[in-house]
């Protein structure tokens, strides 16, 4: 059966090029798994066909919040028919922790556990029941120690993951003493669950040389890698990480997902079996961290008129028992505990605290919902105390343009539209004909209220350690004009790869189902940052759209060599690429640029037919066109 496609002729491709493109930037197109989601084709780990000879593992978990391990006795676990492995932090052949930042995250409990829920043990066995029956058989003996659960109580007691922070500008005592009116409260701020459909789940099947195959459900393959790494004693070229697609994160495998990759590379080692660890909802919800509480503590020195002259405002971060991402969640609550609001003289501290909890971790907005939360509180506060108008208050605290608009953290507040984007809102919402109607409702309603808002933001884009605002992309353009994609985000449900795909098509005006997407993968885009932050488009996008460019403007100079034009000649649109008064199919200036040995390769060697690019031999090797490994930097 012939594969060979009819050719297009002239007339054909002119009239295709005087069209627009159907699917690129700024059009609507439908998530690029979105039939397989909804058909259940899509493969996430746990659906991937079982290998001959795969372990499953399950952990056993701690029963204490806090205690001291005696003895662990894993031979009744060898009685289960079906066990291979037990796994005890002895086994560990690296290092047995996997803090992400700082140690202090076990992988398996050592002589002590601190929170109910600590993996202690990890068996391997032929199937998920056996695995699940011999961890229930170890038998482990306990000191009960007692715990500190109470954020209230860790702060009292000066019990700490990492020291306070303080951000403060001018005099805020003096401010308080000489304001005309003060406010002062406490509340908190309650924890989250992720919630993600897929639990916490990885498979890791062995290769030659101790190198390791990982398929994990992570935000951050990258950090998977080096932990795995780590905790096999092995270098990161040895370790591969491999992830297609997330059911769902939220934040919450940003830094939690190696856990359950490192048991399965210690089990792979030790067996040179496939393994695969996939949390039950009752394991994963008892092993992972959530989004952290707080406790928030104010005093507010206020103007006649509403305006906030002083401020001290303490924002006591839930950490759990390790640091995990703490310290940077609890800066974010800090750099946001003033939203859209000029302070004043203002001192705000974050405290990170210890409790015998399980590490709380990054969730969406990474500690910025918990810092706005803590100042629309008080602005409600201030608003009832002395009979304002809500919104009226906000706005008379909104930053100002050339005055009034530096930070507590000493940033000048830029771009700032504050004002026009209410008055848009308050006309186009009819707030104040609303707000008259509920006041209204409410004065005859003595049991059933109604309430109404207009909430500004301010909120801090990216990350706040700037070298992890870079990204990778790999791009192949084959002969026959499609494209092959791999960029370093990841994939979850919010349609990254998507986007990614449509800006590529927008660049080399082809149609999306010319590109395919491949999955994740630490061995084409090495050294990714997380895909966190709301940033995973704009930096993976840019870092395709870079790729793209250099691609197309390669291909531009070659059309222009073969003829003898500038580049202003040579134009891509909708499939087809005109040059001066020829039109080409994008799939005929694919072949001629492998003709005419069109690399984008920053440093490439083309060698003479018959010569070897391996000396001392007599094979001719092909080079490899037409790639790209571009970064944003």
């Amino acid at each position: 059966m012939s594969h060979n496609r009819p050719e297009l002729n002239e007339e054909v491709i002119k009239a295709q090029y005087a069209a627009d493109l159907q699917s690129g930037v700024g059009r609507s197109n439908r998530h690029e798994s979105a039939e397989k989601h909804v058909s259940g084709e899509a493969r996430f780990i746990d659906d991937k066909p079982e290998l001959p000879g795969l372990l499953h593992l399950c952990p056993r978990l701690s029963e204490y919040a806090h205690a001291r391990i005696l003895h662990i006795d894993v031979q009744p676990c060898y009685a289960v028919p079906g066990v291979v492995s037990v796994l005890t932090w002895q086994d560990v052949p690296g290092i047995n922790d996997v803090g992400p930042l700082e140690p202090g995250d076990p992988l398996l409990a050592h002589d002590k556990v601190e929170y109910l829920g600590q993996i202690v043990i990890a068996v391997a066995a032929d199937s998920p029941e056996a695995a699940r029956l011999g961890a229930a058989a170890a038998v482990i003996e306990y000191e009960v120690l007692e715990p500190l659960l109470d954020v209230e109580q860790a702060l009292a007691q000066g019990s700490f993951v990492q020291e306070p922070h303080i951000h403060q500008r001018g005099d805020v005592e003096a401010a308080l003493a000489r304001a005309p009116h003060r406010v002062s409260g406490a509340f908190h701020i309650g924890g989250q669950e992720h919630f993600y459909l897929e639990t916490q789940t990885a498979m890791v099947i062995p290769g030659e040389d101790q190198q390791l195959q990982v398929f994990s459900s992570t935000q951050n393959p990258t950090e998977v890698q080096k932990l795995v790494a780590e905790v096999m004693g092995i270098s990161l070229n040895q370790v591969t990480i491999d992830m297609r697609r997330m059911g769902g994160g939220f934040g919450g495998k940003e830094t939690q997902a190696a856990g359950v990759a490192c048991l399965c590379a210690i089990v792979a080692r030790q067996t040179g079996r496939a393994a695969k660890m996939r949390l039950s909802r009752r394991d994963d919800m008892r092993v992972t961290g959530k989004r952290h509480p707080f406790f928030v503590r104010y005093e507010a020195g206020v103007e006649e008129d509403g305006r906030l002259c002083g401020i001290k405002i303490d924002l006591a971060g839930n950490c759990g028992y390790s640091l995990d991402l703490s310290g940077s969640i609890v800066d974010r609550a800090m750099f946001h505990a003033d939203n859209a609001y000029y302070l004043g003289d203002a001192r705000v501290t974050g405290y990170r605290c210890r409790t015998n909890t399980a590490s709380n971790t990054a969730y969406r907005g990474f500690g910025g919902p918990q810092g706005m939360v803590a100042i629309e509180q008080i602005m409600d506060h201030i608003a009832r105390e002395r009979g304002l108008d809500p919104l009226a208050l906000r706005k008379r605290n909104y930053y100002g343009k050339q005055d009034r608009n530096i930070t507590h953290y000493h940033q000048q507040v830029e771009d700032n539209l504050l004002d026009e984007i209410t008055e848009q809102l308050e006309q186009s919402s009819d707030y104040q004909a609303r707000r008259a109607e509920i006041k209204a409702f409410n004065a005859r309603s003595p049991l059933l209220k109604r309430g109404l808002a207009l909430t500004p933001v301010k909120f801090g884009i990216s990350f706040t350690s700037s070298f992890l605002n870079q990204a990778g992309a790999l791009i192949l353009i084959y002969t026959d004009g499609t494209v092959q994609l791999n960029h370093g985000g990841t994939e979850m449900g919010q349609g990254l790869n998507t986007k990614v795909i449509q800006i590529v098509a927008e660049v080399l005006q082809i149609e999306i189902d010319k590109i395919q997407i491949t999955a994740t993968d630490t061995g084409k885009v090495p050294n990714t940052s997380p895909t966190a932050a709301s940033s995973g488009a704009d930096l993976n996008g840019k870092a395709a759209q870079n790729g793209a460019e250099i691609l197309r403007d390669r291909m531009t100079a070659m059309l222009c060599e073969l003829h003898q034009c500038d580049a202003s000649a040579v134009s891509f649109r909708n499939g087809v690429v005109r040059a001066v008064d020829k039109h080409y199919t994008f799939a005929e200036v694919a072949k001629l640029a492998w003709l005419n040995q069109v690399a984008a390769l920053r440093h490439r060697l083309l060698p003479r037919a018959g010569d070897s690019l391996r000396p001392g031999r007599g094979s001719r090797d092909a080079v490899l066109l037409l790639r790209l490994r571009c970064s944003l930097l």
